[in-house]
């Protein structure tokens, strides 16, 4: 299917020509091609000449007396050869002046073999008037057809203007179809749809494989052996996205609503990415003012009442960061997975109804102030973590600072936050919704004074004559794991306690302290985590 020709799909079809009454008094019989009768009539031509094919373009119905038709079958072949490689849509005889029963065998066979619908007429029949009522037929679907593509204009026009969200878009072009409705990126991970009642986990499963089966062919397509409609969603020559419709193959409206959709789908996100935009730097700013420390609070909370976040309630410093312990992400995916956690994040304090400033300050980290006023904190906290991990595309740490009462506590509780989620990067385990400074514990408050020499120093006192016996420092390791507790330890190295004990009769030995001393332990515990986090 070519969508870029509109007037095609809102054609009548050969069956639906043949049920007009002018016809329908002719006594219609379908005698071969029946498999053509939904071909599409874009005109109707009466021709009583053998050699018509060459003025045809296409889609005509051909209406014939047969009166000047060849008498040979193979000439009655080749004419039916001509028509069906025209590219008629079909061929009605009226058997009144030539042929009174029946027509000849060779215009049936030759019919049948290319699919070409071939009707006779047992009754006289005006084919002016046939040509009058199907011209009719045409203007009025082409008619509706307009008011019905006017009327999808109106209505994405006026969602567009409004600035209606892709979900909202989504829906009305589900009601409009009648049909699943998906949006996705150009890697093909959904980003919104619209069930239009169907079963959502039927719709979505194994999407990304079946997504990347259908390729894209221009900007607009259909694929019939997979039943999918697709346009792609952009602008200003960057495409971020493809509209999935889901269903048979599609009519003219059904292009103009997937098309319109994703028009207006881009213009929402060129105008959001816009705003957006602003609204960053200005955030950012204020973020960055609030770090420093040094910046008026009144002014500050002035300035921050101006954008619509009021810091006047509690708040609360919120960090998050992609999870990234492995290599480096390059420099510009790294700023845009940034540029999307943002987003992410203040669209999920929106959808909470929580004022917040969000910004990216160090390149690493986006930082947040949540205003927690009139709602109970620990819930919006689990929500906002929560949807920004649904929305975010990567994993990710996020960290929550110590909740403080009012602008002047703002720095210290985007600082824990920062802290804590660089903290968190090397203890979290995927389970937790979000850090806190008593979940990093003492690894935690390692990391964070990794760089500090005097912590290395200590490490390498602790643990100085057995660093180069791997065999010596498992066994320590094991023991610090089960809080000294001998037994436990040896089985867990795989050893017998004859074996493990003299193991640690010699790491006493070497190091010159009482492996059952709880400060010793400690220490040693300790200058371990501190070695093991230099080698990460």
């Amino acid at each position: 299917m070519d969508p870029t020709t509109p007037d095609v799909l809102a054609l009548p079809t050969v069956s639906e020509v043949l049920d007009l009454p002018v016809l329908r008094r002719g006594k219609p019989r379908v005698v071969a091609g029946a498999s053509g009768l939904d071909g599409r009539v874009r005109w109707v031509h009466v021709a009583e000449i053998a050699d018509i094919a060459p003025l045809l373009s296409g889609g005509e119905l051909v209406l014939t007396t047969g009166i000047a038709l060849p008498e040979e079958p193979a000439e009655l072949a080749r004419y039916v050869d001509g028509l069906a490689a025209a590219g008629a849509c079909g061929l009605v005889v009226e058997l009144v002046r030539r042929w009174r029963d029946r027509v000849p065998d060779a215009l049936v066979d030759a019919a049948h073999r290319h699919d070409l619908p071939l009707v006779t007429l047992s009754e006289e029949t005006k084919f002016v008037s046939v040509t009058e009522a199907v011209v009719a037929r045409i203007r009025d679907a082409q008619l509706a057809e307009l008011r019905a593509t006017h009327a999808i204009h109106e209505t994405f026009t006026a969602l567009t203007t409004s600035g209606a969200e892709p979900a909202s878009v989504l829906r009305e072009a589900s009601r409009l179809l009648e049909r699943p409705v998906v949006l996705e990126t150009m890697a093909h991970q959904v980003l919104a749809y619209d069930a239009a009642g169907q079963d959502p986990v039927a719709l979505l499963s194994d999407w990304s494989e079946r997504s990347r089966a259908v390729v894209q062919s221009g900007r607009t397509c259909y694929d019939p052996e997979r039943g999918w409609l697709t346009t792609v969603v952009g602008a200003r020559g960057d495409d971020w996205g493809r509209l999935v419709v889901l269903g048979p193959e599609p009519a003219h409206r059904h292009v103009v609503v997937a098309e319109r959709a994703a028009s207006a789908l881009a213009v929402n996100r060129l105008v959001t990415r816009d705003r957006e935009s602003l609204e960053r730097q200005t955030h950012r700013t204020l973020i960055t003012e609030l770090l420093s420390g040094g910046a008026d609070t009144a002014d500050l909370a002035a300035r921050a009442a101006g954008v619509g976040v009021p810091l006047d309630g509690p708040l609360v410093g919120i960090a998050v960061r992609p999870h990234t312990t492995t290599t480096p992400a390059p420099a510009l995916e790294t700023q845009q997975a940034l540029r999307d956690l943002v987003e992410a994040t203040a669209l999920a304090a929106r959808r909470a109804r929580l004022p917040v400033l969000v910004g990216v300050v160090d390149d690493v980290t986006v930082h947040a102030v949540v205003v927690l006023s009139d709602v109970d904190a620990a819930a919006a906290q689990h929500r906002l973590a929560a949807d920004v991990r649904r929305s975010a595309a990567l994993p990710l740490v996020i960290a929550v600072g110590t909740e403080v009462a009012s602008i002047a506590g703002a720095r210290r509780t985007l600082t824990e936050a920062a802290q804590v989620a660089e903290a968190a990067l090397h203890v979290d385990d995927g389970t937790r919704a979000f850090h806190r400074l008593d979940d990093v514990r003492l690894r935690g408050l390692l990391h964070l004074l990794r760089g500090d020499e005097r912590l290395t120093a200590f490490a390498e006192r602790e643990l100085g004559p057995i660093l180069d016996d791997q065999r010596l420092l498992d066994a320590l390791r094991a023991l610090c794991r089960h809080g000294g507790n001998k037994s436990a330890a040896a089985a867990s190295a795989h050893l017998s306690r004859t074996a493990y004990y003299g193991q640690l009769a010699r790491i006493e030995q070497l190091l010159g302290v009482p492996l059952d001393n709880p400060e010793s332990l400690v220490s040693l515990h300790v200058a371990l985590l501190t070695r093991d986090m230099h080698q990460e």
